[in-house]
Formats: structure tokens, C-alpha cells, sequence
């Protein structure tokens, strides 16, 4: 005969086990009840934590709490991501993983991994340019590829730190045309900012950023964008070949994504799925990102994790090429 003592702690067990699927149920049919904190693993005033905030801007009129953007900067990224990858899954804190992501692994600053989020949905995605001085001999991209072959080592680029992702981005470039990395010689900065402002100052001859945060200098005539590594033309800068248009297989580019801590209750990460899809699709944001020459790229939850896995196995293999991985 079962004791009383131990028909009752199987009573209390079975009762917790009850009531913890229950609550379960209960926080996701009734989430999100309260202020939703989104980690941004960049400084202010940049480019992620303007997306960042636009979309926590739209975020709360579809889910109905606020969604309040906090930096959490530090470590080429690793901080933030490993700050979104470790809150408590319960769908109040979520982040903005970005590119960097695929990469911080790989060179020893974080043991975080893509495998370390719940994907929700990526959001936006802009390909690395070749971008030289309006000033510079060089008016093709053709002009600018023979001078460094037969100049290697020469020529100076910049446009992020040490294994940033400009800096893969010229050292996959290089590999597609049958160079070394070394070939162009590699200027770590703070960021592209820093980097444009020494193009400016004769320190370095080209950058491989972005086409958006080269636009500004575009626009005013001092910079000349000569290729960018994208599939097709961006429609923002459409008189800019792409290099696949000159028969090298090779693109690269900056993403940004919503995610949620590994473990999220399934129904809240399907929530968080539909709002960031209608917030991406609205005239608020297009009008936002079209106005900054932000593209918008769209993946849902399922095919974001794809694209993250196949991110992070070209990067490293790009990265161990290029020497940039610990």
C-alpha cells in the first residue's frame, strides 16, 4: 500500500507539472501584457540602432506595449548578441542580431552562435560596395582591379575593424579573382564613418562599406561607387554594376534580423513573426529604409535560420582564407 506521505508528493508533482503548462498557455495567449525591451548590439546613432528603433517604433502599435531600444555595445558586437542570446526566453526581451553574428565565433571574441537565438524574421540587408574618390584614376571597376594586380600590397581599404565584414568582404572579393587577401591592404577603423573620413583625407584609397553610407558623399560628388556584391543591381543606386555582371561569383553584405532568446515558447516567437511582418510591409518603415537607402530584405522565421546557417559557414571559410580567424 502506497503511504499517505508519498501519495501526496506525487499529488504536489503532478499538480506543479499541471500548472506549469498552464501558465505556459496562458503567458502566450496573453503576451505580450507588458513593455518589451529590444537589444541593439550597436552604438547609437548607427545604422542598426536606426533600424532598431524603427522598428520598435511600429512594433508597439501592432502588439500594444511599448518596445524600448537599449544599446548594449562592446567586443565587435559579441556583448549585445550574447546579452539577447542568454535573457530569459519568455518573448519580453528580444534583439537585433546582425551579420556579425556568423562571425564573432570564428574569431574567438564570443562563443555565442546563430544556434544560440530563435530566429523571427530578417528585416533588412545592404551589399558591400567597391567605392573609391571622385579624384582617383580610376573611373571602372575594370581600371581599379588591373591596378591592383599589378600593384599588390599598394593599394589601402577600410570600412570596419579587423575580421568586420567589410573587411570579408574585400578579402572574398579578392579570392574571386584569384588573389590573396593581402593583396589590398587592410585598414582597421571604428566603423565606416571613421573609414569614409580618412578616404576623404588621402589615408586610404577605398572602401568596401555599403553603398547607403557612402551615398551622402556620392550625392555631394567626392565619392565614386564602382561595383557592388550583390545578385542583382540595388534599384537605390542602379547606374552601379554588380561584380557577378563581370563574372565573379562573389557577394557579400550586412543584414539585420529580429530574434528571441533559444527557447522561446513557440506561440510567442509566431506573435512576434506576424507583427515584424506587417511592420516591414507598412509605408512607415518602406518610407524609412527608402529614405536612408536602406534596403529591405524580408525572410521569415524559417527561412532567416537558413540564411544564418549558410552566413555563418561562408564566413568562416572566408575567414580562415583570409587569415582573420582565432
Amino acid at each position: 500500500m502506497i503511504s499517505t506521505n508519498r501519495m501526496l508528493f506525487w499529488l504536489v508533482v503532478t499538480l506543479a507539472v499541471v500548472f506549469s503548462f498552464g501558465s505556459t498557455k496562458a503567458s502566450a495567449a496573453d503576451y505580450p501584457r507588458r513593455p518589451i525591451t529590444l537589444i541593439c548590439p550597436w552604438g547609437a546613432g548607427g545604422g542598426t540602432d536606426a533600424v532598431s528603433r524603427i522598428i520598435a517604433t511600429l512594433l508597439k502599435k501592432e502588439l500594444g506595449v511599448p518596445v524600448n531600444v537599449v544599446n548594449r555595445t562592446g567586443g565587435g558586437g559579441a556583448v549585445g548578441h550574447t546579452v539577447m542570446a542568454t535573457a530569459r526566453p519568455d518573448g519580453y526581451t528580444i534583439g537585433m542580431p546582425t551579420v556579425e553574428l556568423t562571425m564573432i565565433h570564428w574569431m574567438g571574441l564570443s562563443k555565442v552562435t546563430y544556434q544560440d537565438i530563435t530566429p523571427v524574421a530578417m528585416v533588412n540587408a545592404d551589399p558591400a560596395g567597391i567605392s573609391v574618390r571622385a579624384d582617383s584614376p580610376w573611373k571602372s571597376y575594370k581600371d581599379l582591379e588591373m591596378h591592383i594586380r599589378k600593384n599588390p600590397g599598394q593599394l589601402k581599404n577600410s570600412g570596419s575593424g579587423q575580421g568586420g565584414i567589410w573587411h570579408l568582404a574585400m578579402a572574398g572579393w579578392m579570392k574571386a579573382i584569384g588573389l590573396e587577401a593581402k593583396a589590398i591592404k587592410w585598414i582597421p577603423s571604428k566603423g565606416s564613418a571613421p573609414a569614409l573620413q580618412d578616404l576623404m583625407a588621402d589615408g586610404i584609397e577605398m572602401s568596401t562599406c555599403s553603398l547607403p553610407e557612402t551615398s551622402t558623399l556620392v550625392d555631394a560628388g567626392k565619392v565614386r561607387s564602382l561595383a557592388i556584391m550583390a545578385p542583382e543591381r540595388d534599384p537605390n543606386f542602379p547606374d552601379v554594376p554588380t561584380l557577378q555582371e563581370m563574372d565573379m561569383d562573389w557577394t557579400c553584405g550586412s543584414w539585420r534580423g529580429i530574434a528571441a532568446p533559444k527557447g522561446t515558447p513557440k506561440e510567442i516567437v509566431e506573435i512576434l513573426e506576424k507583427a515584424v511582418t506587417k511592420v516591414v510591409k507598412s509605408a512607415e518603415f518602406i518610407a524609412f529604409m527608402e529614405n536612408r537607402g536602406f534596403g529591405i530584405s524580408f525572410l521569415n522565421a524559417a527561412d532567416f535560420a537558413k540564411a544564418m546557417a549558410k552566413a555563418d559557414k561562408e564566413n568562416g571559410e572566408i575567414m580562415k582564407a583570409a587569415g582573420i580567424v582565432k
